[in-house]
């Protein structure tokens, strides 16, 4: 039989948002830390339930997209992943493997250390001070950008 090993995570407040995903241990590099689960559901549904003026913000970074057909829930049978928060200077990163999505660890993670990964979220229509406003960052690196939104594309030098 062999050893029980400690668990890997837990979860608890966290300084960035409300509850975080924190390292009980050293987590090396590249380490599959957990599944994140949830219930599948259309695109269509994903906004009825989370409509951006009703909602908020906050309710759209538990939706993950599969492909353009399908979109994971995690606020419906989700588990404790759906409590790593934004960081836009990630320590990990969500795969998509088959169907199921894994959180990575991007470099070693040391023990009571919050697991991060960058939402990148998408929002179509024009990018204004506006939108980019409904979807603040509170993550508190150097390297913050402002917002959860992914990245504005740069321009090419011609």
């Amino acid at each position: 039989m062999s050893p029980v090993r400690p668990p890997l995570i837990e979860v608890r407040e966290s300084p960035v948002a409300g509850r975080g995903v924190f390292a009980l241990r050293r987590i090396r590099k590249g380490t599959r830390v957990m599944e994140y689960t949830g219930e599948c559901i259309s695109p269509a549904e994903a906004d009825r339930r989370y409509d951006d003026e009703a909602a908020g913000a906050d309710s759209h970074v538990l939706l993950f997209a599969l492909d353009r057909r399908t979109v994971l829930d995690g606020a419906v049978g989700g588990i404790d992943a759906r409590f790593v928060n934004h960081s836009c200077y990630p320590n990990s990163e969500a795969v998509i493997e088959y169907w199921l999505i894994f959180f990575r660890a991007l470099r070693t993670i040391q023990a009571g250390e919050e697991l991060g990964y960058d939402y990148r979220l998408e929002k179509p229509g024009p990018r204004t001070p506006e939108v980019e406003a409904l979807y603040p960052c509170r993550c508190g690196s150097p390297q913050c950008r402002g917002t959860l939104l992914a990245p504005r594309a740069r321009r090419r030098k011609r």
